[in-house]
């Protein structure tokens, strides 16, 4: 019923921080690294790295978007007793100082996650390849996939195979816009440069196939897999936690912590900020585009649910863009 070498992956405060800036209250963090440490999970992301610029000053960004040591040893350091995942935080290409990443072993953090768009690969590579020269497990996650011409997609993924550094490579479904055929199809494609053991997936939910996409990532041999408590992210969310542990039946996971932390801590939350599946962000992942216009159009509470009103101006903007 289960496949014991499967990994979960929790992304609630890195994925739910593109929702709110990042602005996280420390209790909040803390009771969730304690449900995900209580129901088993394998990792738990707890924002960015990212270096303090003009586009991303401290006075208008949460401390997850930053992640400075001392915070994620509080976090972890406040729940001694439990079971401990290992701890990521994910880099942005062109956003972070390498130079200022402590060694891992002077670190609580066990894993950088590199996030870069096809373009990005070379530099992205680099950062992999300097993470893992001071200690840390490593991801590349190449984002907006679907975006992506498959040609130049190819030539990023053959690179890959002079890089020992690369713990595992992602494949992101980030405008939520695959069926499980192209799942399929992406992850053969990226078998052919990389272990299909050592792939991961990251679903988000615009068309309601976050879940079943990681599904069939799991079919295809996928062991390390992606969610955020309650689907919480950008836009339509992603893949959510506590569904996932219940499809894989692995004894080693318990998914009542992950439901108690929903009702205790996501349920007031959801009055103040929002995510999840509507018509809008269906329509965005439709069309395979990026969810940014969706949620700028549900800004407007007087109109946010006109869907065809949004279909047409989205398809509009298409037209002329052609």
């Amino acid at each position: 019923m289960f496949r014991k070498e499967i990994k979960t992956f929790d992304c609630t405060i890195r994925d739910g921080g593109l929702i709110n800036n990042y602005d996280f209250s420390e209790d909040f963090v803390k009771a969730v690294y304690r449900a995900i440490c209580d129901a088993g999970v394998d990792f738990i992301e707890l924002g960015k790295k990212l270096a303090v610029s003009e586009e991303y000053p401290l006075d208008k960004y949460g401390p997850w978007n930053f992640c400075d040591d001392d915070l994620v040893k509080k976090i972890v350091d406040s729940y001694p007793d439990g079971n401990k995942p290992l701890m990521a935080v994910m880099f942005d290409v062109g956003r972070v100082d390498i130079g200022t990443l402590r060694d891992k072993k002077d670190s609580p953090i066990d894993m950088i996650r590199t996030a870069c768009y096809v373009p990005q690969i070379d530099k992205g590579l680099d950062l992999v390849k300097r993470s893992k020269d001071k200690g840390y497990l490593t991801t590349l996650n190449i984002m907006a996939v679907s975006a992506a011409i498959e040609s130049e997609l190819i030539g990023a993924l053959e690179q890959l195979h002079e890089v020992k550094e690369l713990d595992y490579l992602y494949l992101v479904d980030s405008f939520g816009s695959f069926y499980c055929e192209q799942i399929t199809y992406y992850l053969n494609l990226y078998s052919k440069y990389f272990p299909r053991e050592k792939l991961g997936f990251h679903g988000h939910n615009n068309q309601q196939m976050a879940l079943s996409n990681t599904q069939q990532a799991i079919i295809d041999g996928v062991n390390l897999l992606d969610a955020t408590i309650n689907g919480i992210g950008r836009g339509a969310g992603n893949c959510c936690l506590e569904l996932l542990l219940g499809f894989l039946k692995n004894p080693k996971f318990d998914v009542r912590p992950i439901y108690k932390v929903i009702q205790k801590e996501f349920v007031p939350l959801r009055k103040n900020i929002e995510w999840g599946y509507n018509d809008i962000y269906g329509i965005s992942g439709i069309l395979n585009q990026h969810p940014r216009e969706a949620m700028k159009f549900r800004k407007d509470k007087n109109n946010q649910d006109n869907c065809y009103d949004f279909y047409e101006s989205v398809t509009k903007q298409d037209m002329s863009n052609a």
